[in-house]
């Protein structure tokens, strides 16, 4: 009777270890998917200002627009934590548009091998960004679940495991730019 109540306990403990081992693998997934965001959010950061300088060589007298890209970059190199840094990258999303279409009013920048490659180089890192934040979100959407479903949902709650935010547009990126000549 006893070895029975002790294989038992055996039985439950490795489940309570497996589940606990995939909620942990589970979680660090999560960080990073968002690590990698936010290497390639970094590498952004360090394209604007040559982006920045290159369009100002040509529109000088648009300084509100490059105080705002500045601004919005400095608050997502600064954020303190994740949800900061994605609320000001949306921010920083924004500004880039607007910046954008200021050059587009420069025809001799848009001529500019420079900013021709800089603004290849962003438009890159920009669809890398993309594809990081749908595996991000990926990879949340599946911890979310472990963490709901039963038995993980127990395991979850017995050490804490908390829900991480999905990477969501900013209500700014889902509104349509309004282009004026």
């Amino acid at each position: 009777m006893g070895y029975i109540v002790l294989v038992i306990v055996a039985i439950v403990a490795i489940a309570l270890v497996g589940v606990y081992n995939a909620l942990v693998k589970k979680r660090n997934r999560v960080k990073d998917q968002f690590a990698q965001i936010d290497v390639l959010l970094k590498r952004r950061a360090d394209l604007i200002p040559n982006l920045v300088e290159t369009v100002k060589g040509y529109a000088s007298h648009e300084k509100e627009t490059f105080e705002n890209v500045t601004e919005a970059r400095a608050k997502v190199v600064g954020a303190p934590n994740a949800e900061e840094e994605l609320k000001a990258n949306g921010e920083l999303t924004q500004a880039l548009g607007r910046l954008m279409v200021v050059a587009e009013a420069y025809p001799e920048l848009k001529a500019n091998e420079n900013f021709l490659d800089l603004q290849k180089q962003l438009r890159e890192t920009e669809d890398k960004i993309a594809y990081a934040r749908q595996f991000y979100n990926d990879a949340v959407l599946l911890y979310k679940n472990k963490l709901e479903m039963f038995p993980s949902n127990i395991v979850a709650s017995m050490f804490g495991f908390k829900p991480e935010p999905f990477f969501e547009a900013s209500e700014g990126d889902k509104e349509t730019p309004q282009v004026k000549f």
